[in-house]
């Protein structure tokens, strides 16, 4: 079955909000400018009266026996490197030598190692595993050997939610934990640079939250790389008494050595890894016994089969491997083959979740705190043509 037509879908729509999709946005580690700091800008539409209006990619390849996979969404960036770098590297080539598709893009894109041209190639990646499926009608997580379990517990992903108002906070832990989710994780969103009053405010944050959910309840907590090593231990000495089930992405990703003093001075597990990339970028990681949980995202750090590596490798470790929560759909596969120790949750992005599944005919959602893994063919994904409000195809060639 060979490639025949690599394509790219510009889709325009609108998802119902009430109010604000985001209302308050993450700690970023550009924030000790204090120009940036004290922006409140959101990624992945405009809000506009009617809604959030969205505008994406997602990528499909196309076979000369009409079986198509698609992937996505995705963004413009990473879609141009598909049509005109990684393109070349498909058209004519047999859709289901997934390993040989992989090594020819990596080997291919000597500067492409990490970025988006490593997300490119993870979307690529997961066209091909999702073409496969429907090629022998199995659903994914067949093809990997599994299931070893067909309904994951999911932590609820608060990013987006106001975190600033200790009675919104309570609220929506409160609301989180009745639908059923088995855990939750919630972002600063303050740094160093907002200084004694940033830190009370997120030691306020976690207060805030145990004492809304109780003490036997999964609680973490998001530094979106953007803190240091003082910060943190000062950060974890104030908060550990409230018994976090992690403290995730620290400090800036190539920073091993400052994950690895943190672990060294804190009781609070560490996690982290998810701005990294391939099997040899999370090596470093796990050689030096940085990180308790590592998450790789897999769109982002090689795809399905690269994240399939990466776990293994960690297992050997006996790391806990949580993807970070980009695809819901390729993530459920992944954690349906895995071991239910190594892998306890998948995270679910609420707000993020509603952005990148608008366009899905029949978006993966969480139902008494689980996540029940889709029988369908292949990865499960199908574009909803009702939700288009304009299309194109670009980049074609």
């Amino acid at each position: 079955m060979l490639i025949t037509e690599v394509r790219l879908r510009r889709l325009e729509g609108t998802l119902p909000t009430k109010g604000d999709l985001w209302e308050e946005r993450l700690v970023r580690p550009i924030d000790i400018y204090p120009e940036y700091r004290v922006r409140n800008d959101h990624e992945g539409g405009i809000q506009t009266p009617d809604g959030f209006k969205i505008t994406t990619h997602f990528v499909e390849i196309h076979t000369d026996e009409g079986v198509t996979g698609l992937a996505g969404p995705i963004p413009e960036g990473v879609a141009y490197i598909i049509a005109k770098h990684l393109r070349k590297y498909l058209i004519g080539q047999d859709a289901i030598a997934g390993e040989k598709l992989w090594d020819q893009m990596h080997r291919g894109m000597v500067h492409g190692r990490q970025g988006d041209a490593m997300l490119a190639i993870s979307a690529v990646d997961c066209a091909l595993w999702d073409l496969r499926g429907k090629w022998l009608n199995q659903p994914v997580y067949r093809l990997l050997g599994g299931p070893t379990q067909t309904k994951i517990p999911a932590y609820a992903s608060m990013l987006g939610f106001a975190v600033l108002d200790a009675g919104k906070v309570r609220e929506r832990a409160i609301e989180y934990k009745e639908k059923g989710y088995r855990a939750q994780k919630w972002f600063f969103r303050h740094g160093p640079m907002s200084g004694t009053e940033g830190m009370k405010k997120n030691v306020e944050l976690v207060r805030t939250l145990r004492e809304a959910v109780g003490e036997d309840y999964d609680l973490m907590f998001d530094c979106w790389q953007s803190m240091d090593v003082g910060y943190v231990v000062d950060l974890a000495e104030r908060i550990e008494e409230y018994k976090p089930r992690w403290l995730e992405e620290c400090v800036m990703p190539d920073r091993i050595d400052s994950y690895r003093k943190l672990s060294e001075r804190i009781r609070i597990p560490l996690s982290g890894a998810e701005h990294e990339y391939t099997r040899w970028g999370f090596k470093r990681f796990i050689d030096s016994e940085a990180l308790d949980v590592i998450q790789p995202d897999i769109y982002w750090c090689g795809g399905l089969t690269e994240t399939l590596k990466i776990a293994a490798y960690a297992t050997v470790h006996d790391l806990v491997t949580i993807p970070h929560g980009h695809s819901s759909f390729v993530t459920a596969h992944f954690s349906a083959v895995q071991s239910p120790i190594h892998t306890p949750y998948q995270e679910y992005l609420v707000k993020w979740n509603a952005v990148h599944q608008h366009f899905l005919v029949d978006p993966l959602d969480v139902i008494d705190g689980m996540i029940e893994v889709p029988e369908r063919p292949g990865l499960a994904m199908e574009i909803d043509k009702s939700k288009i409000e304009a299309e194109d195809i670009i980049f074609a060639a």
